[in-house]
């Protein structure tokens, strides 16, 4: 692990040879592949698992618990969603 002197001293080097050298660093990171973040599966779960409580609520006649219910799962999808297309936009720009 680099001291925080190393860590700027190295950012330093990094910001110059990106202004002297801009299509050496271009070929350097060619190589590279963007890291891939994924959507937690527990989350994805626990979305499911909302909604099928939303449902069960709405058919059993609990119309309050599953408007909460669904209020949640919105939420959640929402969420997940607009977390998936910043990953994405993140990809493209890299």
């Amino acid at each position: 692990m680099l001291s925080r002197e190393d860590n700027r001293r190295l950012a330093q080097l990094e910001r110059q040879l990106l202004r002297d050298d801009p299509e050496f660093c271009e070929r350097m990171s060619v190589g590279r592949r963007p890291i891939r973040r994924r959507v937690p599966v527990s989350v994805v779960l626990v979305a499911v698992a909302v909604w099928m409580a939303a449902l069960i609520l709405a058919v059993s006649g609990w119309w309050l618990g599953s408007a909460i219910a669904t209020t949640c799962a919105i939420v959640i999808v929402a969420s997940l969603t607009f977390r998936t297309r910043r990953l994405r936009a993140g990809d493209h720009q890299a």
